[in-house]
């Protein structure tokens, strides 16, 4: 009996030893270890400023102690809920702002999708002429920042009611325009809609490549109309690629500040992105981010619906296995009307608001276009004119130099290390392909993508305005702007990172594994050399955005910490605006210089790819 028991206890023993070797085995592999690094690195990225975020709005702060003596700082309430969601300041500073959003929102996504569509249809589906150079130029609003066009519009169309001096339109016409078209909701959703379309253009051509035409052309062959097999075969089928660029399009701008500011706050045309960011410049910090979680809420609430609707169709497959197809359709004597439509949208889109800005940027008094009144004053004027509150012209201003370098500084930075992280995030994410550990990491890593740039810049207020533990206070550092960038492209670098990884087969890091490689030299001669094109595109893509980015940094720059996005709302709000004009061009110059050397300079890579194409 005791030989049994000592038969029974020794296996129990082996079995434990068996599997605690295996635990061991498993938790050491390169993958895993990755893993549970990318989890403790978005754990405090992620996870940890949206609860500080939520803990701020349900606790007394110092600023509501003078209205309320009773309470104590730090104990629990729902006060700032009760505040911002009921009663007639809800209506004012929650209510107003959400419907002006919606609004917003709604309109600017359904014109992107028309206007996207339309050129995607164009460029991969018909005999147009000039499509590779349409579908090149398509990509350059994307590049422009979000405001550029809210600038140019308000250069044409203010008036003297709203803006104070008069616009083109005003000096070319004689009368002032109305209201309603010099700012508010219609200038909002245009503007918004021709920067972002481009989302609609990439995932719709995307998805028009990928249709067989014979699907179409038997359509033809039963005698449809061509308006009949567009709305009933093309159209159905490219429903995944519009719902996403509704996902993409209808989230950025939700949470533009930009352009709702430069166009809606002269009429008090408030959205929640301008209210924020006004609770936050008087010190109601728990208001702030009670705004904030309701655009998170929305934003989820919105890719929720998009997954639903998607999900309620068995198949969206296009490409078989009996061969594809994919024959142009002719335009027939509608193609020269066709490119010359596209050539003056393009011109409309690029070359005049780049014009008007050039233009109002050399009048020496705002509102007189007449040529007697051109100057370089505003590009290099000496410092204590009567122009620009004294300030020197942007090419003598040092100041413009440091936040020039500010930008490209950050996005450098925030393009090497989401690059990086992205190849390492796709490494975990497809070598556990399958796993519970694999779909977490995947999953936290998409957090920062429901979350609209400026309500993730008031989550790292909450982060760091105070000591984290072994971390110092960083509102107002350098490496904050840095952190808070890295944290919100992680989304579109973990995208770009298993879409390359993908493409590397197992059998060659295995046949290094069997030579003795470690794992260092696997990744180093095999893994990152063969996903270089993913790396590149993920540093494109964030190198672009984060030196266009205004929304997500807006709430967190300082004077020591400007950049030149932020310095540009900085002189459009003290009423410079030809100064505004000329740092603006100065940021789309060298984003297009960072755009072309990156280009130039990698193989592979291109923004197309970072954004997952």
């Amino acid at each position: 009996m005791a030989s049994l028991d000592a038969t029974v206890g020794g296996s129990s023993s082996t079995r434990l030893l068996a599997n605690l070797r295996r635990f061991i085995r498993w938790l050491t592999t390169p993958w895993v270890v990755l893993s549970l690094i990318m989890l403790a690195v978005m754990f405090v990225m992620v996870v940890i400023p949206l609860y500080r975020l939520v803990a701020t709005t349900v606790v007394w702060g110092p600023t509501d102690l003078p209205q309320h003596p009773e309470a104590v700082q730090g104990e629990l309430t729902i006060y700032h809920y009760v505040r911002m969601l009921s009663g007639r300041l809800a209506q004012i500073y929650t209510y107003a702002p959400l419907q002006h959003s919606m609004t917003v929102g709604i309109g600017s996504t359904l014109l992107a999708l028309v206007i996207g569509g339309s050129l995607a249809w164009l460029v991969v589906r018909t005999d147009m002429p000039g499509r590779k150079l349409v579908n090149q130029l398509a990509v350059i609003p994307y590049v422009m920042p979000s405001w550029t066009l809210a600038q140019a519009w308000v250069t044409f169309f203010k008036n003297r009611l709203s803006g104070g001096t008069p616009g083109v339109f005003e000096f070319l016409v004689g009368h002032a325009p109305p209201d309603w078209l010099s700012y508010g909701p219609v200038p909002i959703i245009i503007c918004s809609a021709l920067h972002y379309y481009t989302f609609f253009f990439l995932f719709v051509s995307a998805a028009l490549m990928s249709i067989d035409s014979s699907l179409e052309e038997a359509g033809d062959l039963m005698g449809a109309s061509r308006w009949r097999i567009l709305r009933k075969i093309t159209f159905p089928l490219v429903i995944p690629a519009i719902l996403s660029g509704v996902i993409m399009t209808f989230s950025k701008v939700m949470g533009t500040f930009g352009g709702p500011n430069i166009l809606g706050t002269p009429v008090k045309y408030y959205v929640l992105a301008t209210m924020l960011r006004g609770s936050l410049g008087i010190g109601d910090k728990a208001d702030a981010f009670v705004l904030a979680i309701v655009l998170i809420l929305f934003a989820i609430t919105t890719i929720s619906l998009n997954q639903r609707l998607i999900g309620t169709r068995k198949s969206y497959e296009t490409i078989g296995g009996r061969g594809f197809m994919a024959q142009l359709s002719k335009l027939g004597k509608m193609k020269r009307a066709m490119l010359i439509a596209v050539i003056i949208f393009q011109i409309l889109v690029i070359a005049i608001p780049m014009g008007l800005l050039i233009y109002s940027s050399l009048m020496l008094i705002d509102g007189n276009y007449a040529f007697s009144n051109l100057t370089l004053q505003h590009w290099i004027g000496q410092r204590g004119s009567n122009y620009n509150h004294g300030e020197p012209g942007v090419l003598l201003n040092p100041k413009i130099y440091t936040t020039a370098w500010n930008s490209i500084k950050l996005s450098l930075y925030t393009a090497f290390f989401t690059a990086l992280l992205g190849v390492i995030l796709g490494y975990a994410i497809v070598k556990g392909r399958g796993t519970r550990l694999s779909k977490l990491v995947e999953q936290l890593a998409y957090i920062p993508y429901v979350i609209p740039g400026i309500a993730f810049g008031a989550v790292y207020i909450a982060m760091f305005a105070r000591r984290l533990g072994p971390i110092p206070p960083l509102y107002g550092t350098f490496a904050l702007l840095v952190i808070v960038s890295v944290s919100k492209h992680l989304p579109y670098s973990s995208r770009s990172g298993v879409s390359s990884m993908m493409q590397v087969g197992h059998e060659l890091e295995e046949a290094a594994m069997v030579s003795g490689a470690n794992a260092w030299q696997r990744f180093r001669r095999i893994i990152f050399p063969l996903t270089t094109s993913g790396f590149v595109s993920g540093f494109l893509l964030t190198f672009i955005t984060t030196m266009r980015e205004l929304s997500l940094i807006i709430l967190l720059v300082t004077p020591a910490t400007q950049l030149l996005a932020s310095q540009t709302m900085f002189y459009i709000e003290n009423g410079d605006g030809q100064m505004a004009n000329i740092v603006i061009l100065i940021l789309i110059g060298l984003t297009m210089i960072g755009n072309f050397l990156i280009g130039r300079f990698s193989k592979g890579g291109s923004l197309k790819k970072g954004l997952g194409f």
